[in-house]
């Protein structure tokens, strides 16, 4: 062989040597990692990266090293659109996101599109999932469902009684208020106000006068704990001592930070608290060692990539065709349990339990 032969040989074993070596697999988280709702971007985000350092820790998946990204879409539709199409662009594989129902409806449009698996820790709103898209799931449960116990407990707890239903307007706050009230309804009971308010800003004190006015025993909200919170401090200082119930935005400690005592009585829906459960308890002590407390939508976020990641040595693929299928048939234990999905990407066994806010500033699952 002469030196132009070894020459082209020696190209040749480079370039099948760089096709060859195995790229690491991009998958990612998307939510509100700034803005007003940051908190519970950073609950995903920490999830995910602890997820992915366990994965590859293991020895990867497939072969390869998972490589995490993060798009901030700041629970704006518009952005979560545009965070959907970079993240496709990047050959992202799957999405643990998003977390307001406004961005993970519009997003899911690009994902399904794009081959993209999204799997969202948080978006309740039940038409992400009655979309009739095979790439998106959830491993949290729907507002129909948490509006159903609402309702249930608004018609145990207060009837006869003066009962406010609010809402954000969003696509989360107005989905849960809806199905409270159809709930409430459905069981012989109306409401004395149905009233929407405007997310982000910070005097309430007009509509706090309106449910004064009304003389309310009980108000529902539907929206996030921001404004919830304002809603229920300034309800304290104009002397309204109805009580606050809510759904599962409420669930992090920035609600009480915001509310102070006037969030004591606060009462809302979520999951059991995974921290509690015994398939999470090393990851919930390793989250606890490195500072971080595992509250909210952290570990909904850690197992949404176990299960992907589980489905995928099951498929030996990471193409949507191929995961698919499996995560519509099989269980997949993680940290918050078994879960297994039915034909439309929602878990078959959702479970909403009561927490109450109590007067040491710490919620506790009602027992």
């Amino acid at each position: 062989m002469n030196y132009k032969h070894l020459l082209l040989a020696a190209v040749a074993a480079t370039a099948l040597g760089a096709t060859s070596a195995k790229a690491d697999i991009a998958v990612a988280t998307a939510g509100p990692i700034t803005g007003q709702y940051a908190t519970f971007g950073e609950q995903m985000k920490k999830g995910m990266e602890m997820a992915v350092a366990d994965i590859n820790a293991a020895g990867g998946l497939l072969g390869q090293k998972l490589k995490l990204e993060v798009g901030d879409d700041a629970c704006d539709p518009k952005q979560a659109v545009a965070v959907a199409n970079q993240l496709a662009k990047a050959g992202v594989k799957f999405v643990a996101g998003h977390f307001c129902s406004g961005s993970s409806i519009p997003a899911s449009q690009v994902y399904n599109e794009e081959g993209v698996l999204q799997m969202s820790p948080a978006s309740t709103n039940p038409k992400l999932t009655e979309q009739g898209f095979k790439n998106v799931f959830r491993v949290c449960g729907r507002d129909d469902q948490q509006g159903k116990i609402a309702g249930a407990y608004l018609v145990e707890k207060y009837k006869g009684k003066n009962v406010a239903i609010l809402h954000d307007k969003s696509a989360y706050g107005k989905g849960l208020a809806d199905e409270t009230q159809k709930a409430l309804n459905g069981a012989g009971t109306k409401e004395k106000l149905y009233e929407a308010y405007t997310a982000g800003e910070k005097d309430y004190s007009a509509l706090v006068s309106k449910l004064k006015q009304e003389a309310v025993d009980v108000v529902y909200i539907g929206g996030y704990h921001t404004e919830a919170g304002l809603i229920a401090r300034q309800m304290k200082d104009q002397g309204l001592k109805a009580p606050i119930v809510s759904g599962d935005a409420l669930v992090t400690n920035e609600y009480w930070s915001i509310t102070g005592p006037a969030g004591e009585g606060t009462m809302m829906t979520f999951g059991p608290d995974p921290r509690e459960m015994t398939d999470a308890k090393a990851v919930v002590e390793k989250f606890r060692k490195a500072g971080y407390e595992p509250e909210g939508y952290t570990l909904y976020t850690y197992a949404a990539l176990q299960i992907w990641a589980d489905a995928v040595r099951k498929a030996n693929s990471t193409e949507v065709g191929k995961v698919g299928p499996i995560l519509q048939k099989e269980k997949f234990s993680t940290v918050i349990g078994s879960i297994g999905f039915d034909g439309k990407g929602d878990v078959t066994t959702p479970a909403y339990v009561w927490y109450r806010w109590n007067a040491d500033g710490k919620y506790a699952q009602v027992k």
